[in-house]
């Protein structure tokens, strides 16, 4: 049976706003996506406002959209605003009104207050359409309720024309299923004709519960394996710019984006100034001997008297009067003023040795720069090769607007780990514990990058320090960086915590990718649901954890730091093989040199690419974007081969 198309519709007149306030919307289509059963076509947000929340459905319940399903979140309350059921309740052809009762009642198991909200569910057209309530938990509650027992499942089918029967073997098979594996966990079987039949729902909290027992823990992952362009669609898609603040003007800008457009204040130069080191003459002197005069004995704004000429410097205004200058090459010294010690101390006559035309070496008011020219565009990158913040120096803008760039807060897991600069060794079984290789390397590579890092350091595998942790990490930084605990031992315990203990949203949690397969990305809301805090949970293995820092989590951070979408990933180019590389049936990112060639760029292997073997980045400036096998194809791509790489650092010359 084909996956169900879903569009999600988030009604919020501060979300409208600033998209970054929607929780909501991001929330649904995340577990939508993660149960394998939907695909999100679309997802909008707009103000509360009654007929554009009817333009929308509208559109999207139309035959031609082809939507099997719409849902709305927000607005559903008493507030003065809160339009949603009306808007949606004149456009149902067919409402269902069990829907809504199953909606109310699982929400009043979880708070009274439920019964203020106002859900209203039912068909247009060929369409579901179900309102939700605006906040988070209301949101996953309600979809638990719904997704469960795979009810909205059998309505979308009855309502596509089928009947139903495929799926309800599946909910007979998933009810069997799910009742053994209750009773296993729980140490008790029940005789086939016990009438006290348990099935439990379907969760939305995919982990494994960390109370139990290891024996409970999951032998297969709950996680769906996600395509590596679907992965990176997400995080594109879910993440949002930081707001904007305003920065001095100076070093520290860069790797900034710029929020406004910049104009020149003024003309650039603002009057008349020399190009080369030499005199200001008028056009009109013929070549001979003249008295120099300098800004320390003449003053440029009195006009220049016959006869004499004056010292200048690259970049000096004209005196007036003047109009021309001439390179000090095209000049003689003729005669010095002599110091009381007898040296010469001073130019006192200079003889010209040619003639010039007016306006030779001079540079006019405004010829760089005119007053009003637009010299830097709003989004463009305050790159670190000094370009764009020397721009903004020459034209005298002391302070800009940005988007703020994202703070960092790293941290690795593993009671086997030891910190290299504060060694606490492990005695036991005559072994002293592994060096933490991850966090070193992400901090390096992140200031590199010129982020703002905070190290938590190492966590040990128990969810008091794994809150801790995380608890730390969310106030002090936007973006939490961890490594380890992502698999699936029963001490994995990060994704466990994140949905059990800070209500977050794991969008995905294993990535079709080599290396990387346990990579998490995750958003979590903070200071009190007003905010959403995003956490990359990368593999332990070295290696595994510096690639997919690379391919997953720059481009996040240069989405969050407002960078044009085409810019946020490395950039990729097309090298030779000098070593032949086997496929996997996963995107792989084998580690390479790149190197600059006469014959075009060639790719060097760095030679063994085990997950655990952090030595084949040393020196790496690249990643070969090796593709995913194909059955019936060969599974070598020879020397020589032309293939796509990722370029992560400097190229070399051979």
């Amino acid at each position: 049976m084909s996956k169900f198309r879903v569009s999600v519709l988030t009604v919020s007149d501060t979300a409208a706003q600033d998209a970054s306030k929607d929780q909501s919307g991001p929330a649904i289509s995340s577990l939508l996506t993660a149960s394998g059963r939907f695909d999100v076509e679309d997802a909008q947000i707009i103000s509360d406002d009654e007929i554009a929340i009817q333009s929308v459905v509208r559109r999207w319940s139309s035959p031609e959209a082809r939507i099997d399903w719409i849902i709305t979140t927000g607005g559903t309350g008493f507030g003065v605003r809160d339009k949603t059921p009306e808007a949606v309740s004149n456009l149902i052809e067919r409402h269902a009104s069990g829907l809504v009762h199953m909606l109310l009642s699982a929400s009043l198991q979880k708070t009274p207050f439920a019964g203020l909200g106002r859900p209203v569910a039912g068909t247009i057209k060929d369409t579901l359409i179900v309102t939700l309530p605006g906040s988070v938990k209301a949101v996953k509650e309600s979809l638990e309720a719904l997704l469960g027992e795979k009810v909205i499942d059998h309505a979308l089918e009855l309502i596509r024309g089928g009947s139903g029967a495929t799926l309800h073997q599946e909910l007979v098979s998933f009810s069997t299923d799910h009742q053994h594996a209750y009773q296993h966990a729980h140490g008790h079987h029940r005789g086939n004709h016990s009438h006290d039949h348990h099935v439990p729902r379907l969760p939305t909290t995919l982990s494994h519960n960390p109370s139990l027992a290891p024996t409970a823990r999951h032998r297969i992952s709950p996680y769906k394996l996600t395509p590596f362009d679907d992965a990176m669609q997400m995080i594109f898609s879910i993440l949002k710019p930081l707001p904007l603040e305003k920065k001095l003007v100076g070093p520290s800008l860069k790797g900034y984006v710029l929020a406004e457009d910049v104009y020149a204040p003024n003309n650039v130069p603002v009057t008349k100034t020399t190009s080369v080191d030499g005199y200001a003459l008028r056009s009109t002197d013929r070549s001979g001997i003249y008295k120099v005069v300098t800004s320390a004995t003449h003053d440029a704004a009195g006009s220049l008297p016959e006869g004499v000429i004056y010292r200048i410097n690259t970049g000096g205004p004209l005196p007036r009067g003047a109009d021309t200058v001439i390179m000090v090459e095209d000049t003689k010294l003729v005669q010095t003023v002599k110091g009381t010690n007898g040296m010469d101390e001073e130019e006192l006559e200079v003889e010209t040795l040619v003639e010039l035309p007016l306006g030779e070496n001079v540079r006019d008011p405004g010829s760089d720069v005119k007053a009003g020219d637009l010299v830097l565009k709003r989004g463009e990158i305050l790159h670190s090769t000094g370009g764009e913040i020397g721009t903004l120096t020459f034209v005298g803008r002391a302070e800009v607007q940005t988007v703020r760039k994202p703070t960092v807060a790293i941290l690795s897991t593993g009671n086997e780990l030891v910190d290299l600069q504060k060694p606490v060794y492990i005695e036991k079984d005559g072994w002293g514990g592994i060096f933490d290789t991850n966090r070193p390397s992400l901090q390096a590579a992140l200031e590199g990058l010129g982020y703002d890092v905070y190290d938590i350091g190492i966590v040990g595998d128990d969810i008091q320090s794994h809150v801790k942790a995380i608890k730390l990490g969310l106030e002090r930084a936007d973006v939490l960086l961890t490594t380890g605990g992502t698999s699936m031992g029963a001490s994995d315990l990060l994704k466990p915590v994140i949905e059990r203990h800070f209500n977050g949203t794991i969008h995905f949690g294993r990535v079709k990718a080599k290396p990387g397969k346990p990579t998490t990305f995750a958003t979590i809301p903070a200071n009190g649901g007003g905010d959403i805090k995003t956490l990359f949970a990368l593999p332990g293995n070295p290696a595994s954890a510096i690639v997919t820092f690379h391919v997953f989590v720059v481009p996040a951070l240069r989405w969050l730091g407002g960078w044009p979408l085409g810019s946020c990933q490395f950039p990729r180019v097309r090298v030779t093989l000098e070593d032949a590389m086997r496929l996997d049936h996963r995107v792989e990112f084998h580690r390479v040199v790149i190197k600059v060639t006469p014959n075009g760029l060639r790719a060097y292997s760095t030679g063994g690419q085990r997950s655990s073997r952090v030595a084949s980045l040393s020196g790496a400036n690249g990643l070969v974007v090796l593709p995913e096998m194909t059955d019936g194809k060969p599974d070598v791509l020879e020397r020589g081969s032309s293939v796509q790489a990722m370029i992560i650092g400097e190229l070399q010359m051979l």
